[in-house]
């Protein structure tokens, strides 16, 4: 793509300026702030036009995939985003060679994107703008539920038995207080028969919450709630690559290595579900450091923060998800937070900076 963006810096020498703006509103949003800085300092048309696509860039992170806007606020420097690929939902683990490992991100927004996940591609011009879709669908499986109203009870073949839809097990302890409690549930999935409305499908229709992702003068970027969220609300999936633990392990050391000489930090998380036996448990290593949602920017807070941690279960989908649900009421301009694990599994750690009352000063971070 960056061979691309120099063909139009020589076309900018002899072409007509018009014709050069709507070439690089093409190839420019594919480019990454290193190549789009370069081709910025060509010619004063690419400056203008690289300033445009940074700004939309800092508008919304979640690149209209999402109901509302999430914008970068920074008054501490002057980087204007972060930048990663953006996924709404897990998807399986790709190499940097993979096309697919480039993303546009600053276009002209259009009403025609989709923001749910699970729901068919759509654009005016037929291509999907978010190709991490296709990954996620090869962790989905062909099956569901039948129910039409899946919150209305519905005769069964025996007569006089009725049941409730089978997809709806939400567990009444799901806000419990308990910090060991193991907090999962259940929903419709993407095959159900039940529309995107559902009741039953909360975790499934993307981020519907006002969010900022607001940068700190210690902890780095941040997100904020620029709604007042009630205590039991959904927030957001944790999203990003699901890895083999080898893979995971591999990644692992190299962030360290380069949290090491540098202010890298990683976004590797590690998900445990405990089978019914209670004597193994599912293990999901998610890796949201280059490919993930909003979640990736959630800091942690030694005294549990404000967000419980659900392993939501979806009808037809291979593997559970990590979901943010609002431990109490958040209000308006406050960060949203949730405990990364027991630091004592990590005593060199990373520095905390999270300023809680019991604040063990060391961010949590398990061996792989």
């Amino acid at each position: 793509m960056f061979q691309e963006a120099k063909w139009i810096c020589e076309r900018a020498r002899t072409e007509d300026e018009a014709e050069l703006i709507e070439c690089a509103e093409l190839i420019l949003p594919w480019l990454p702030p290193s190549d789009l800085a370069s081709v910025s300092s060509t010619c004063k048309a690419l400056h203008r036009i690289s300033r445009i696509i940074n700004t939309r860039r800092a508008s919304d992170a979640a690149r209209s995939f999402e109901t509302n806007p999430i914008p970068f606020l920074n008054s501490v420097d002057d980087q204007p985003y972060s930048y990663f690929i953006y996924s709404q939902s897990q998807i399986l683990g790709f190499p940097d060679s993979s096309p697919l490992s480039q993303q546009p991100w600053g276009f002209i927004p259009r009403p025609t994107y989709s923001n749910r996940p699970y729901s068919k591609p759509s654009s005016d011009t037929g291509f999907d703008l978010n190709p991490m879709r296709s990954f996620s669908r090869t962790l989905e499986l062909d099956c569901g539920c039948d129910c039409k109203i899946c919150s209305q009870s519905h005769q069964v073949k025996e007569v006089g038995k009725s049941e409730c839809c089978p997809c709806s097990t939400i567990r009444p302890e799901l806000l419990g207080s308990s910090p060991d409690a193991e907090m999962v549930m259940t929903e419709c999935g993407p095959s159900c028969a039940c529309g995107l409305d559902c009741e039953y499908r909360s975790t499934l229709r993307g981020i519907s919450i006002r969010l900022a992702i607001v940068k700190d003068q210690r902890k780095g970027w941040g997100l904020h709630a620029s709604q007042f969220i009630g205590r039991g609300e959904f927030v957001c999936e944790y999203a990003g690559e699901v890895l083999t633990t080898e893979e995971a392990r591999r990644r692992q050391q190299k962030y360290d290595e380069l949290a090491s000489i540098s202010q890298f930090s990683s976004a590797l998380l590690v998900v445990r579900e405990h089978l019914p036996s209670r004597k193994a448990c599912l293990r999901v290593n998610i890796d949201a450091t280059r490919v993930g949602n909003i979640a990736r920017f959630v800091n942690h807070s030694c005294d549990g923060g404000n967000l419980s941690t659900v392993l939501v279960r979806n009808s037809g989908l291979l593997l559970p998800r990590l979901c943010f649900f609002a431990s109490r009421d958040i209000q308006e301009g406050e960060e949203v937070t949730f405990s990364y694990g027991d630091v004592r599994l990590r005593p060199n750690g990373l520095q905390c900076f999270c300023s809680s009352s019991g604040c063990f000063r060391v961010l949590p971070s398990e061996q792989t």
